[in-house]
């Protein structure tokens, strides 16, 4: 009799434990992607960020991968202990966890995105659910054995524990982003930015970007890569612009004045006035502008942001965070004053 019942109580700690497991490596990797600023794990501008910026994401404030860990570290340490009471409150947790996984899942049928993470620890809960109830009634109060026990809370730990390290100390900086961070003297920051100067966004974007770089301009690195699109007819003229007032020495100066410029006015005879205007020499102008090297450097430039995993314009690198898109001056603000802070005085 208590073979059969070390075999029962065995049998049952290994089924409830399983899905536990599951759960909590999927939201140990959530919640990595929740707390770093880029994500490690999900795919940017995927199902898994659609979700992260909706009121669902963050109940109380609280990020729910957060509350998946506790939830599920909480059951799993139910799970195994060999008691009637333990049982009940895996019953209980697991019936929480069950309930919480059905409603999350009718979230993602509801809003259409799907996030493969998410719905593997929402599948975690609803099968904890049904092992709990399962090992209640069948089970009985049959006890596993205790190194199987422990190695149960072993297994927690590990799966707890791994995917957070992993996460946590993996790179999310694209190459070309750490190269330039590692050229850039200690107290100052680098700002990497992916511009099309007919970009309208880009525009619109430098805009509200350019005043806070001025206003730490001892401490702000400014670098940017040509990615003209070939949608935007005047873009490539005024990447190449843009390449040649860098090797002239006045980059920033030709990059305003691009950026300022009317979209129009960004022809190449357009470019050659502007190059004129902000003091370069048009003889080398020109012929910087034809030189093909000035057009395999803009390939360059195309090359590491789709090897960088850019998917849209502008992209913009403050230190080791990562801006997509049209962005307001406060959220450029407030990821400039982050990475001045990291570096220090």
């Amino acid at each position: 009799m208590r073979s059969e019942s070390s075999i029962g109580g065995a049998v049952g700690l290994v089924a409830s434990v399983v899905p536990v497991l599951t759960g909590l490596v999927a939201s140990a990797m959530l919640a990595v992607d929740y707390l770093r600023p880029m994500p490690v794990f999900c795919t940017e501008g995927g199902g898994c960020e659609a979700l992260r910026h909706t009121a669902f994401a963050t109940p109380l404030g609280v990020p729910l991968p957060i509350l998946g860990l506790v939830g599920f570290l909480a059951l799993g340490v139910a799970s195994v202990v060999s008691s009637a009471r333990a049982r009940l409150v895996q019953l209980a947790l697991g019936a929480a966890a069950g309930l919480a996984g059905l409603v999350l899942v009718a979230v993602q049928v509801h809003l259409q995105h799907w996030c493969p993470y998410c719905l593997v620890a929402d599948g975690s809960g609803v099968a904890s659910a049904i092992v709990a109830s399962g090992r209640l009634w069948l089970a009985g109060t049959a006890r596993a054995p205790r190194l199987l026990s422990y190695a149960g809370a072993g297994s927690l730990a590990v799966a707890l524990l791994v995917p957070l390290l992993v996460g946590f100390h993996a790179s999310t900086v694209p190459a070309v982003v750490r190269d330039e961070m590692a050229r850039t003297p200690k107290g100052r920051i680098t700002i990497v930015d992916f511009v099309d100067f007919e970009c309208p966004f880009c525009r619109m974007t430098n805009a509200e970007l350019e005043p806070l770089v001025e206003a730490h301009e001892d401490r702000i690195r400014l670098v940017r890569r040509q990615v003209p699109l070939h949608i935007h007819p005047h873009a490539a003229d005024a990447a190449r612009a843009a390449c040649c007032g860098e090797r002239l020495g006045r980059g920033d100066a030709m990059a305003h004045a691009l950026f300022s410029a009317p979209i129009d006015d960004l022809t190449r005879q357009g470019c050659e006035k502007i190059a004129q205007s902000v003091g370069l020499p048009l003889d080398a102008y020109r012929a910087c502008v034809a030189d093909p090297a000035t057009d395999a450097l803009i390939e360059a430039d195309r090359a590491e942001f789709h090897a960088a995993g850019g998917f849209a314009l502008p992209t913009i690198w403050v230190g080791d965070r990562q801006l997509v898109g049209l962005q307001p001056r406060d959220v450029l603000q407030k990821a400039i004053d982050t990475a001045l802070a990291r570096a220090g005085s």
